[in-house]
C-alpha cells in the first residue's frame, strides 16, 4: 500500500519543532518526547532518504515509544518532586531553628527567622535561647528548645 503523499526530512523536523513549542504552551512532559521522536526521524530520514511514508510512520511510532520510555526513566531517576512551599504560610517554617528575641513567658514570646520577628508559643525560656519550630497556627509559631548541636 502506498500513501498519497511523500514526507521529507524537513516535515519531521518542523513537526518536532511544533511539538516542542506546544510543550511550552501546554506543559505536561509528553509532547516534548513526541517532538524528539519526530526530530530524530527527520535526522534519520536524511541518512536514509528512500524510506517509504508508511515505514516512516511506523518508525515514528517506535521512536515515540522509545522517547516516552526515556522520559519515564528520567522522571523516576529524578525521584519525587519536593512539596511546594508556596501558599503554605508559616507552616513552611516547621523544622527551622531560630533564636528567641524576647523571653517566652506564660507561653508567649517572639523569635527572629531571617528578617522577620514571629510571635511564638511554647515552654517558658529566656531570651537568646535556640528553639526549633514545631508547628504553626496562622502566624503564631509553636516552638520547643532545640537540642544541643
Amino acid at each position: 500500500m502506498t500513501l498519497p503523499f511523500h514526507l521529507e526530512p524537513w516535515h519531521w523536523l518542523a513537526l518536532g519543532a511544533v511539538l516542542a513549542g506546544l510543550e511550552i504552551v501546554a506543559p505536561g512532559a509528553v509532547l516534548i518526547w513526541f517532538g524528539a521522536a519526530a526530530f530524530s526521524l527527520g535526522l534519520l530520514l536524511w541518512l536514509l532518504p528512500d524510506m517509504s511514508p508508511g515505514l516512516q510512520l511506523g518508525v515514528f511510532a517506535l521512536l515515540a515509544l522509545a522517547w516516552l520510555g526515556v522520559g519515564l526513566w528520567l522522571r523516576r531517576r529524578a525521584g519525587p518532586e519536593p512539596a511546594p512551599s508556596v501558599n503554605q504560610g508559616a507552616a513552611r517554617l516547621i523544622g527551622q531553628r531560630g533564636v528567641l528575641e524576647t523571653a517566652l513567658e506564660n507561653g508567649r514570646g517572639e523569635m527572629r527567622l531571617g528578617d522577620t520577628v514571629w510571635p511564638v508559643s511554647g515552654p517558658d525560656l529566656p531570651a537568646g535561647s535556640v528553639v526549633i519550630v514545631t508547628g504553626a497556627d496562622g502566624a503564631l509559631l509553636s516552638v520547643s528548645p532545640a537540642p544541643a548541636a
